[in-house]
């Protein structure tokens, strides 16, 4: 009785930690490590509900977001991460998340190798086969908002004993866990919320900007996340301040092109070359983004303040707007002339070297009006180019480190085609 009292005390604590998390995916991380955490998991994925169009019909289907194996992580290098297939089941019976979903009921399989005949779902050990590694027991849990919508699904697999065998998942792991699911769909919910209103603003930008899609500036976002995170964990970061980093540097990022929204049309939608002064003009939205977050009143307004500043600066100190005001528009530091001294090397703040490699790459793989996609290939090939000059060295070399992980990125936000 003792454990059972301890494991809903972490949950009322889990429930204030949860609810300072404002970014959604940072947020989905967090639950499913929490989750597998109060009932000792060794495993699991976290699902979410989306709804696609396949032949002029709305289709519900569950979207894996995050999946975590503290057994496979085991064998990677300090700071790498697993990586993991992105895929999405109908909401049927067949699966067992899809059933979970559809019935909205908890599912407690002691053995998924002994599953009953009579079962609606079934469960295909091919999965097991391509991972290398075995599924036994698995609790999956239904995620229902407070306006009684599904939200969707967290699975954990493998509970372990203290002695670190495998074992089934108690009676008090189901009623522990379906407490939990409550506060992480609330929690969900708000931040939710939050992404629509980040989302809404880019929109804005987009109107004005059709390349500022809501696409974009996720890649451009997780990717920002993916090279901090390894930065971090080089730099030995206690855990605690990189997951308040993360939660913040992700809807700064989203942000990052915001100050868009104040430059003329003749000039944000030109399909070709500015003159010079179309040029100055456009790099003025640096400013105009870095205004609306002046009068600092959190973190998040610090960092989205340096990140829209300063995600133009290059390493070397050929970018722009260099040291100027973005309030007064004078220059801070400046030369004989008045002109404002380029900010370089690590003067530029960490989110904004960030964020400048993240959104150079995306604008890269990506179409615009003036351009094609570049290949893979000859997008690396620029990417070291401006190792040093444009980026910062070391980030770069994490960029490359974690290239597994940016492509897996690139798949789960993917271009609409029109």
């Amino acid at each position: 009785m003792e454990a059972y009292a301890i494991n809903y005390e972490t949950i009322f604590q889990l429930e204030r930690v949860l609810n300072k998390i404002q970014d959604f995916d940072i947020l989905l991380e967090r639950i499913l490590l929490e989750a597998r955490k109060i009932v000792r998991a060794d495993a699991g994925s976290i699902y979410v509900r989306e709804i696609s169009v396949e032949e002029g019909e709305p289709i519900e289907k569950l979207a894996i977001k995050y999946s975590q194996n503290d057994t496979l992580s085991a064998k990677l290098a300090k700071g790498e991460k697993l990586i993991y297939s992105l895929f999405s089941i109908p909401i049927d019976k067949k699966t067992i998340s899809g059933y979970c979903a559809l019935t909205r009921r908890l599912i407690n399989i002691p053995n998924m190798y002994n599953i009953e005949k009579d079962a609606p779902y079934s469960f295909n050990p091919q999965y097991d086969v391509i991972s290398q590694y075995k599924t036994i027991s698995t609790l999956t849990i239904p995620l229902i908002d407070s306006n009684d919508q599904l939200v969707g699904v967290i699975q954990v697999i493998n509970s372990r004993n203290e002695s670190g065998e495998i074992i089934p998942f108690s009676e008090s792991n189901e009623a522990v866990i379906s407490h939990f699911a409550i506060t992480a769909s609330s929690a969900l919910q708000r931040a939710h919320s939050t992404r629509v209103m980040v989302l809404r603003t880019i929109k804005m930008a987009e109107l004005r900007d059709p390349k500022e899609t809501g696409v974009h500036v996720n890649r451009v976002a997780s990717y920002s996340v993916e090279i901090y995170d390894r930065w971090a964990h080089l730099h030995n970061i206690p855990e605690v301040q990189r997951e308040k980093v993360k939660d913040i540097l992700r809807i700064a990022a989203m942000l990052h092109d915001v100050g868009k929204v104040a430059i003329p049309d003749a000039i944000l939608k030109k399909p070709g070359r500015f003159i010079d002064e179309e040029t100055h003009i456009m790099r003025r939205h640096t400013l105009y983004g870095a205004s609306l977050f002046s009068n600092s009143q959190t973190p998040l307004d610090e960092i989205s303040r340096d990140v829209a500043l300063t995600h133009h600066e290059n390493w070397d100190g050929t970018g722009y707007p260099g040291w100027l005001d973005p309030v007064a528009e004078k220059p801070i530091k400046a030369d004989e002339n008045g002109m404002p001294f380029g900010k370089k090397g690590e003067e530029i703040p960490l989110a904004g070297r960030i964020v400048a490699l993240a959104d150079v790459f995306d604008a890269l793989c990506s179409r615009r009006v003036y351009k094609d996609p570049w290949g893979e290939p000859e997008v690396l090939s620029e990417m070291k180019k401006m190792r040093g000059v444009k980026f910062d060295p070391e980030l770069t070399d994490i960029f490359f480190d974690i290239y597994p992980s940016i492509k897996r990125i690139q798949a789960l936000y993917k271009e609409e085609i029109a």
